[in-house]
């Protein structure tokens, strides 16, 4: 690729073209109504014509700009980036083709070119079958869900404009992005330059993991088309996958687990049927490799209506004329499929390693599945807790484990005010997936004795003296609770201790 992009970088470097800057320019309000597709208030508020005021109408507000504010902003850059599809020009004036976007997280900020967003202040939302889809939020989650460890090589399975390869990037010696649209390729090998990653970042065309066939990677991320839709009309690539059904999501999970190195992970994010005669973890399961440990999480649930007006307004076909056959079209296939709901969420699979000392792999036959339905609230990233749970997946709880309680763990009580004991304590997380889990006596106690000095068997036989109950049976009763406390983050192995403590 040409210097073009370097010299892009550059400009906007030069104009503080950021997330920050341009956050604090609009002011909150005109910021939000971007974010609603509203740029009325951000007009408002760039009429000053700076290089910064500049980019943000060209770019972010799809204003046509002067071209003496264009080349002021991108000095010497006009009419390259005419050449090359990404502004045009006519007289006296200068419009953008393509979107250029500040994007920022914890750790990067970044700059991402796609395609022009549509519907913006009311306006048409019809794209066209190659349209690549910017920053969206499907593509943030998979950003947040994604384990930032430092690995060799990562594969971003169907790019699009390649955020997710981009992320890949600052935490990756070599990153393959694949898509089956040439034009993404071009974008996200753009957007690499632009990014100055380039170097470890290898585009290639094919559909989803045929341009890898043989190779191997320590993490995958993919957001794949997942829309489950029947085969009419035009296919919009960027969400449409071509296959019946949730066949996409399936494929990928069937066949991730050989693409993956020992310990890799592969983050999926996707939309699976709800069927009517098999309830949805069944079916999930199913799908499942005993080569890895698999956390799925089902976060929303729409009804055949609700998903069918969610992406037909998507694609603009909303007041459309031919609206209610297409949406009568979708529902009626539902119908035929027998499918009363689609599910939305992650799935994660990590491949199994062998055992590290008294931390051991559940062995080929018995798998870590946890196939969990949580549609409430998470800190955000989510990515720690799904790595915790991958470590806490090869911890078999023994009587000779020592535990310790994980720091955001508080204690809940309810009961009658006066009541000498409360009628309900509750586990909860603070942190993570936030989860909550009803205990007694006998739970609560052993959890807050877990302080890494005593072992789980020392623990469990001091309560049963003290509430005069058969040690033997509080230790059968009990060891399976550990486990599970492990298993779902409230405790974890006693730093010091062989395996993956923390």
């Amino acid at each position: 690729m040409s210097d073009l992009p370097h010299r892009l970088r550059d400009a906007l470097q030069q104009a503080d073209f950021s997330y920050d800057s341009v956050a604090e320019l609009l002011g909150p309000i005109a910021h939000s109504a971007l974010s609603r597709n509203e740029t009325l208030p951000g007009r408002r508020r760039t009429h000053g014509g700076s290089p910064l005021e500049t980019l943000i109408r060209l770019f972010l507000l799809q204003t046509t700009v002067p071209l003496d504010h264009a080349e002021a902003a991108l000095p010497g850059l006009v009419d390259r980036l005419a050449v090359e599809g990404i502004l045009e020009q006519s007289v006296g004036e200068v419009a953008a083709r393509l979107d250029v976007r500040p994007y920022a997280t914890d750790d990067t900020s970044l700059w991402v070119v796609s395609d022009l967003t549509p519907g913006l202040d009311g306006g048409p939302q019809r794209i066209g079958t190659e349209h690549v889809l910017g920053i969206s939020p499907a593509s943030t989650s998979l950003a947040q869900l994604t384990i930032r460890d430092q690995v060799g090589t990562s594969l971003d399975l169907g790019t699009g404009c390649g955020v997710q390869a981009l992320h890949l990037a600052t935490h990756s010696n070599r990153v393959v992005a694949t898509d089956v649209n040439q034009r993404a390729l071009w974008i996200t090998a753009f957007n690499a330059a632009l990014n100055d990653v380039a170097d470890r970042v290898d585009v290639r065309n094919g559909s989803f993991f045929e341009p890898v066939a043989g190779e191997r990677f320590d993490l995958i991320a993919t957001n794949p088309p997942f829309v489950i839709s029947p085969a009419t009309g035009e296919r919009l690539v960027y969400r449409d996958s071509g296959l019946p059904g949730d066949r996409v999501v399936e494929d990928i999970v069937k066949a991730a687990p050989g693409m993956l190195t020992e310990g890799g992970w592969c983050q999926i994010l996707g939309n699976w049927i709800i069927s009517e005669d098999q309830p949805w973890d069944d079916r999930l399961e199913g799908w499942l490799s005993d080569e890895v440990d698999a956390f799925v999480v089902q976060r929303e649930v729409l009804d055949p209506a609700s998903y069918v007006e969610l992406w037909l307004k998507d694609s603009g076909h909303h007041g459309a004329q031919d609206y209610l056959t297409r949406y009568d079209t979708w529902l009626s296939w539902f119908e035929e499929q027998k499918i009363e709901g689609v599910g939305f969420g992650w799935i994660n699979l990590h491949r199994r390693s062998g055992a590290r000392g008294n931390v051991q792999s559940t062995g080929a036959s018995n798998p870590k599945r946890e196939l969990l339905e949580w549609p409430y609230d998470v800190e955000q990233p989510i990515a720690p807790a799904l790595k915790a749970w991958g470590e806490a997946a090869r911890v078999e709880v023994t009587e000779d484990s020592t535990l310790v309680l994980v720091e955001d763990i508080q204690q809940e009580t309810l009961g009658q005010p006066g009541a000498e004991d409360p009628s309900t304590v509750i586990l909860r997380q603070q942190r993570g997936l936030r989860r909550a889990r009803q205990a007694d006596t006998i739970e609560a106690a052993f959890a807050g004795a877990c302080d890494g000095d005593l072992a789980v068997g020392q623990i469990l036989d001091a309560l049963a003296q003290i509430l005069d109950r058969d040690p033997a049976v509080v230790r059968s009763s009990y060891l399976p609770i550990a486990q599970e406390l492990v298993n779902e983050g409230f405790l974890r192995p006693a730093p010091g201790t062989p395996g993956p403590a923390a």
